[in-house]
């Protein structure tokens, strides 16, 4: 059965998670190293730092998302977009950043980051295709 794209607010959350994850990881060198974990950094933040991160990321990736094209959803599949597709979402909100060249690294740096926050989207689970007392995912095996 297939459902048309509506993200979650579990879906969005996992979703700015990883997106924070991948910055924070970007930001410094010591994970980017391996000499600390991004999780125990992450954790380390505490939950103002966590709070003021996700709060920066949630302005500038929360509309770029909302703005996708809807697409069908499939049963045990995460919701698929084109790299075309998010490109120009991410450009249909991207401020003037002070010239085209600065614009153009703003539309790529972003479009990586809402890569990042979809491929940290779950399966998609129909409620329709779930026997009676069956928890969603029980039917779709772990991807790792």
């Amino acid at each position: 059965m297939l459902g048309r794209v509506e993200f979650t607010e579990a879906e969005l959350t996992i979703a700015l998670t990883a997106a924070g994850k991948a910055t924070l990881a970007a930001q410094s060198r010591e994970i980017r190293k391996g000499r600390v974990d991004v999780e125990d950094s992450w954790r380390a933040l505490g939950g103002y730092g966590r709070y003021q991160l996700l709060h920066r990321l949630g302005d500038q990736l929360l509309p770029v998302l909302a703005s996708l094209p809807d697409v069908d959803r499939v049963h045990g599949e995460r919701p698929s977009y084109s790299a075309a597709q998010v490109r120009a979402a991410v450009a249909e909100h991207a401020e003037d950043a002070g010239g085209r060249l600065r614009r153009q690294a703003l539309v790529l740096a972003r479009t990586a980051l809402v890569q990042t926050a979809l491929s940290a989207l779950p399966p998609w689970h129909d409620p329709a295709q779930q026997a009676p007392g069956q928890e969603p995912g029980d039917d779709i095996p772990d991807p790792r």
